[in-house]
């Protein structure tokens, strides 16, 4: 998985860690194990606080997995990387509420944890490597908090935010664009903190910034194109995408006159969808099957004798979305689905070129100008 290892399972979730997470480990337990010179085992205690820490994340990422799941949302995966942690979700929320919770369910377990910390170190007299520990773990949890409710994506403030701009639009995608566009601007500010120092003063400490920026400019862009390619997509479906005159043929035609037909029309199609007489979808047949009958047979054989049975993962409903269909045209590796109604009648064959000949036609209309009403 895009070579992240899996570690195991948690609550029937899949956990991963990205390789670039060891980075990070090896580097917070240097700097706290550092701080810990003065006591045993500096570096196991350094250890120990990359992990709690770390632990912190996860529980960040599984407030947002236990609030999805409730909701019906499968969770695919966690996975811990560099920046720190991301719940991959089935789908979105049905409805903007749905959204906000979800978003927000990550920074309130932080500072739960930041106030469950604060209160036991207010309460308990520790001292030593433990109440630094705790005061870290504390801090971290509040500043993890507050980071992910800055108002851009791909962070927890840019998805509450995406969810208010939904409630009062009521279109989710200009809620991302928004949201992804307020997040560009906090990555371009982000980067400025880190290189502007580096380049007036000489001074690198702040590269830190420059990272996180770039790591928030190109996801935030990255959401607000995927938003604005789901906008071309509303109120699309598989049937708007069908060829007009796709390959199909019928069970009786004999195997003769689908030659004929197909010289006679020159049609270069190497698969043809077959169907009875209420239309409904038998199967396919390849060009390539032909050649397996000898000629003297074709006028006796008719075209249902050679049907194959398609693929059910290359059948998909009219009613689905086309937007949905492109994803398993890509997923799948292949050119075309079969679209067939509830009945298994046969509405025709989309093909990827299709999809964006469509989008394009639909670009044009929209763009051309209309009919402009003047008052004198």
């Amino acid at each position: 998985m895009n070579g992240n290892i899996r570690v195991g399972n948690l609550f029937g979730i899949p956990f991963y860690i990205n390789p670039s997470w060891f980075v990070v480990l090896a580097l917070v337990t240097w700097v706290y194990g550092s701080q810990f010179a003065a006591s045993g085992a500096p570096w196991l205690w350094g250890l120990s606080t990359a992990l709690l820490l770390f632990a912190s994340v996860l529980a960040h990422e599984l407030g947002h997995s236990f609030v999805a799941l409730s909701q019906g949302i499968q969770v695919h995966s966690i996975t811990l990387f560099l920046f720190g942690g991301i719940a991959s979700l089935e789908k979105e929320s049905k409805t903007p509420a749905g959204a906000f919770w979800v978003a927000i369910a990550g920074p309130l377990v932080s500072i739960f944890l930041f106030l469950l910390f604060t209160a036991i170190g207010l309460s308990v007299p520790l001292s030593g490597p433990l109440a630094v520990v705790l005061g870290v773990l504390a801090y971290v949890n509040l500043a993890l908090a507050l980071f992910n409710l800055i108002p851009g994506l791909p962070l927890d403030g840019g998805n509450i935010l995406k969810a208010l701009v939904w409630q009062v639009t009521g279109n989710p995608n200009k809620g991302i664009v928004f949201a992804g566009r307020v997040g560009q601007l906090f990555g371009w500010v982000a980067i400025a903190s880190g290189v502007l120092p580096l380049l007036l003063t000489g001074n690198s400490g702040s590269l830190w910034n420059a990272l996180i920026g770039l790591f928030l400019l190109q996801n935030a862009g990255r959401a607000a194109q995927y938003a604005t390619v789901q906008e071309k997509f509303t109120g699309l479906t598989a049937a708007d995408a069908v060829l007009p005159n796709g390959p199909i043929v019928s069970a009786h035609l004999s195997v003769r006159a689908f030659a004929d037909q197909r010289i006679l029309n020159a049609d270069n199609w190497r698969k043809f969808l077959v169907i009875d007489d209420e239309k409904h979808l038998l199967g396919e047949v390849v060009i390539e099957a032909l050649q397996t009958i000898p000629v003297d047979r074709w006028s006796e054989m008719t075209m249902g004798e050679l049907v194959q049975p398609i693929d059910p993962t290359h059948l998909v409903p009219e009613h689905q979305s086309l937007l949905e269909v492109t994803k398993l045209l890509e997923e799948k590796q292949i050119s075309a689905v079969t679209v067939i109604r509830e009945d298994g009648v046969l509405v025709g064959l989309l093909e990827k070129a299709a999809i964006f000949e469509l989008l394009q036609n639909r670009a044009k209309n929209s763009a051309a100008p209309g009919n402009i009403l003047t008052a004198s």
